[in-house]
């Protein structure tokens, strides 16, 4: 994945298993925060919707699988492929409500909960939850003129995807950084490293880059391995 800005920095991430989050994501004119639940405990939390848009808006929530691969895009996951530990997470996590009506510039709170069973091993488990826009039915209209051909008329459906981690347990995991080279990126000056993640757990944090004298000269925050 690269990222780059003006001026004298400019960064790489290589084969890094990365993913990226910000305190809040919009997508079409829905925006929803925060963009990532831990939950290692007994009490729930909640997530906001907020509608920017300027006409009220319908979105269908549901609970998806997806996995991480080695240069850090996600892949959807099947049920019928899901392993345990992605079924397990499925059926503790709880939420409501599944549908909502926003009109806009007016918050709706989902509230998330799990259920987990008694002899749930220690580990993460990991679902994503997905806010779905559903596009209002449009009557059609009768054609002012004969047909000479097929029509074809697409309407887009926006959608939001947060990871829910549920973590039991004393779990630990290190990152480390390699492989840091200078290279030209898209005829730019940057930087390319490799970020190797061990342990139990996934990771989450930022990754600064500074100057001799210390300054900042980029930073990126947001980064999950």
């Amino acid at each position: 994945m690269r990222f780059f800005r003006s001026g004298k920095a400019a960064l790489a991430f290589m084969a890094g298993s990365l993913a990226f989050a910000s305190p809040a994501l919009a997508a079409g004119d829905l925006l929803v925060a925060p963009t990532r639940v831990v939950l290692d405990g007994a009490r729930g939390t909640e997530v906001i919707l907020n509608n920017i848009g300027a006409e009220t808006a319908t979105y269908r929530i549901t609970l998806e699988l997806r996995r991480m691969v080695a240069d850090g895009s996600i892949d959807d996951v099947a049920t019928d492929a899901a392993s345990d530990k992605e079924k397990a997470a499925l059926a503790m996590i709880s939420y409501a409500p599944r549908r909502v009506v926003l009109p806009p510039n007016q918050p709706q709170s989902i509230r998330i909960g799990i259920r987990p069973p008694a002899d749930l091993p220690d580990g993460e488990y990991r679902a994503h939850m997905l806010f779905r826009a559903i596009p209002d039915a449009k009557p059609v209209a009768a054609p002012t003129a004969a047909p000479t051909g097929v029509s074809i008329a697409l309407t887009p459906i926006y959608g939001v995807t947060i990871p829910i981690i549920v973590r039991k347990g004393s779990l630990k995991a290190t990152a480390a950084l390699s492989d840091v080279k200078r290279e030209a990126i898209d005829g730019q000056p940057g930087l390319s490293l490799r970020i190797a993640r061990q342990g139990t757990r996934s990771t989450y944090g930022r990754i600064r880059i500074n100057g001799a004298d210390g300054k900042t000269l980029y930073e990126t925050r947001g980064i999950a391995v």
